[in-house]
């Protein structure tokens, strides 16, 4: 049972959460086209109906446990419930993330991906793609994030798991070189 304490405090978590989307909403509402078919953005981008329609946006990933799909019955959408702390394992979720965009694009539209802010959680998952897909190294495929939207900075612990994860892409075209080779 909460107490009337936690109850008061999570009415004012609510009310900043609410405050600070209706900020994104106003300034933050433009989708960042990534590459041909993949988009990035905050809370904001994602409740910009007409933006997304004239950039032929079909699905949308949500990367984020407190956030809900803004306009259900016109694009299809999928929620990754993750919180954005370094101690939350993203990378299990990479490749029903990379199928969703995929999903997206084989369909001839394209697919936005999006967190709260558009900072850690989807630029994390998009960063990812960019290794997997076209073989680029972590610092490419950050480089490449920024230079479409600059305020990205995805946490310590999803910055250590990209590591990891192009340490293991590495590993596979090195294991494909050697059976090649033999």
């Amino acid at each position: 049972m909460s107490t009337p304490d936690e109850v008061q405090r999570q009415k004012i978590a609510t009310f900043l959460q609410a405050l600070c989307a209706a900020k994104y909403v106003r300034e933050d509402n433009v989708p960042c086209q990534i590459e041909e078919g993949l988009f990035l953005g905050s809370v904001g981008v994602a409740c910009n109906k007409e933006a997304l329609k004239s950039l032929n946006i079909t699905h949308v990933l949500i990367v984020a446990n407190s956030l809900e799909p803004a306009f259900p019955n016109d694009f299809i959408y999928k929620k990754i419930e993750v919180l954005d702390t370094p101690v939350t394992n993203i990378s299990k979720y990479f490749h029903e993330c990379f199928d969703f965009i995929d999903q997206a694009k084989h369909a001839g539209g394209g697919a936005l991906v999006h967190c709260f802010a558009g900072r850690s959680r989807s630029v994390t998952i998009i960063i990812a793609y960019l290794m997997k897909q076209h073989q680029m190294s972590l610092s490419q495929a950050f480089s490449l994030v920024k230079s479409k939207r600059p305020n990205v900075g995805p946490n310590s612990g999803f910055m250590t798991q990209l590591q990891n994860y192009e340490k293991s892409l590495r590993e596979l075209v090195n294991q494909a070189l050697e059976l090649v080779g033999s």
